[in-house]
């Protein structure tokens, strides 16, 4: 018998391929405000973590930030995502196949419910999603505190022991097994070696993921 009742996905990364275009703004961004980054230095600032988070991160390291930064950064951000961004290959089908088995399927994220609409609907799963996108905004604390993915169980009546989170960074991944619920690690971008001790499952590719769940 499936050993769960629902799927919850973390979005960046898992479900929409936003991490290039977010990164790349503002890598570019800091680099204009005195602070010169690798773009896999500035994956290892940003993944997983909140735009706030990046700002407090980079004036500690030394850029010089403007009040309106993160409200900039996010602007110049979503006009990027509404023009480029793309579905994660596979994703769609992994959804095809929650639907075909019946199986509920949530967003629980660190981003803000703007940047998933724009994201979401770009990718055409913005529909499916519909009163089932949870974001940081809606709770007392971002990952890696489990309080997201504990909301879209309890929105949903399903135990957090039937739930299964898809997560692709170390943040999300605690947030995860916080919550009590099995976590899969995806690492088409991911060194596998950050998610293996946190997740009971690795995957590099979205079309094991249906074989993983059990449908």
């Amino acid at each position: 018998m499936r050993k769960f009742d629902m799927v919850i996905f973390d979005c960046d990364g898992v479900l929409v391929d936003s991490e290039p275009i977010t990164n790349r703004i503002m890598r570019a961004s800091l680099a204009a405000h005195g602070l010169d980054m690798s773009l896999e230095q500035m994956m290892g600032l940003a993944v997983g973590g909140t735009i706030a988070g990046v700002s407090e991160k980079a004036r500690a390291l030394g850029a010089d930030l403007p009040e309106r930064w993160v409200a900039d950064i996010y602007a110049e951000m979503f006009e990027a995502l509404a023009e480029e961004v793309e579905p994660i290959p596979g994703a769609v089908e992994v959804l095809d196949a929650l639907d075909a088995a019946g199986v509920i399927y949530a967003v629980g994220s660190n981003g803000p419910h703007a940047k998933m609409e724009i994201t979401l609907r770009r990718c055409g799963m913005a529909e499916r999603f519909r009163g089932r996108v949870y974001s940081r905004e809606d709770v007392a604390r971002p990952k890696p505190a489990p309080d997201v993915y504990l909301k879209a169980a309890t929105d949903a009546g399903i135990p957090p022991e039937r739930c299964v989170v898809i997560e692709d960074s170390v943040s999300g991944a605690t947030a995860g097994k916080a919550a009590g619920m099995t976590t899969f690690g995806f690492t088409a971008e991911t060194p596998a070696e950050r998610l293996q001790p946190i997740c009971d499952g690795l995957f590099e590719a979205m079309e094991e993921l249906p074989g993983m769940l059990g449908l």
